[in-house]
């Protein structure tokens, strides 16, 4: 009987150290600027998922998937920032028209949560989805389509006619800007909360104890000064602070006018290899090792590495559930495909 009250108590002693342990990563983390992604009303206010929006964002998930919106009528959105691969394409560079390959040898960053970056693009230019939306369509070497092309190719379909009436108004003016609009309203609802999520809001179990101890590794290593707030990036950071990037000279690109570079989010970040702007690495423990080395200037060893690969598992997030769209029928006056 004895002995068994002895057992009983060292098991529940060595429970409430974990869990004591447990909420004290937690507190650690917030206090380092981490945060989860909200829920409910206040997680409504940002994606905009209202039963109100309902017809904006099935419009927007149409024109997502439509690679009617090239000029080639061969790419997507869809294709860049596939949903069914982690919202990335999983090549080093972005390829478009005509089998382009991005001229500065960018990696197509992931679409999901990107609700959450304060700043979108590698160089930042756009600060919200509407106006990153335009970019895409217009680059010659992604969907190469003017505006024009654009409006043209949407407004001589009757079905999406009818449905932008219906989402904006009897009134509404199919233009680029509402074109955008709508798929910036779809994207916004691409986010996917993860066990990290419950983690921090006090769920001490949804991480394993090696996840916890990867996360105390990430924490310590002062990996949160850039991979932060909701996103774990997403924000425009200096790139190479205490050494040159080993891989800076493919594709040459410096960042924004003042050498910032937007911070990818490492939110489902064991789906989105490879790493870096120009997708040089493929082991995102390798990729772990070199930022430390060029922004920290400290060295992370292949174990320490390996710990903070097992906590980036927690980072996975469930998808939302997204049904393929039946696209609407185009007419004789729709603009017809072109290669130039």
């Amino acid at each position: 009987m004895r002995i068994s009250f002895v057992i009983s108590s060292i098991f529940l002693g060595a429970t409430i150290l974990f869990a004591a342990s447990g909420e004290e990563l937690i507190k650690k983390a917030i206090d380092s600027g981490l945060k989860p992604i909200p829920v409910g009303n206040e997680l409504t206010k940002i994606t905009g998922d209202t039963k109100q929006n309902k017809l904006k964002i099935e419009l927007g998930k149409k024109l997502y998937f439509d690679p009617r919106i090239s000029s080639s009528n061969l790419i997507s959105c869809n294709t860049c920032h596939n949903l069914g691969l982690g919202g990335a394409d999983i090549v080093p560079a972005a390829i478009g028209h005509k089998w382009t390959q991005n001229p500065q040898h960018l990696n197509s960053p992931t679409v999901y949560n990107s609700v959450f970056n304060s700043s979108q693009f590698w160089d930042g230019r756009s600060a919200h989805l509407q106006d990153q939306a335009k970019g895409p369509m217009q680059a010659a070497q992604e969907m190469n389509a003017s505006p024009e092309v654009v409006i043209a190719k949407i407004t001589s379909i009757p079905e999406y006619v009818v449905a932008f009436k219906k989402a904006y108004g009897e009134n509404v003016k199919i233009d680029f800007d509402t074109i955008a609009d709508a798929i910036a309203v779809f994207e916004k609802t691409l986010v996917t909360p993860s066990r990290y999520d419950d983690f921090l809001r006090g769920n001490t179990k949804a991480l394993s104890a090696k996840e916890q101890e990867g996360l105390n590794v990430f924490i310590d290593k002062g990996c949160t000064a850039c991979h932060n707030d909701i996103n774990l990036g997403g924000t425009m950071q200096p790139l190479g602070v205490a050494r040159e990037y080993k891989f800076a000279n493919i594709g040459g690109f410096k960042g924004d006018v003042n050498g910032m570079v937007k911070t990818p989010t490492l939110r489902n970040i064991l789906e989105t290899m490879p790493y870096f702007h120009n997708g040089q690495y493929w082991d995102v423990k390798d990729a772990i090792k070199e930022m430390a080395s060029i922004q920290l200037g400290a060295e992370i060893s292949d174990e320490e590495a390996k710990k903070i690969e097992v906590f980036f598992n927690s980072l996975t997030g469930v998808k939302p559930e997204i049904t393929y769209p039946m696209l609407p029928a185009q007419t004789l006056d729709t603009p017809k495909p072109e290669f130039k």
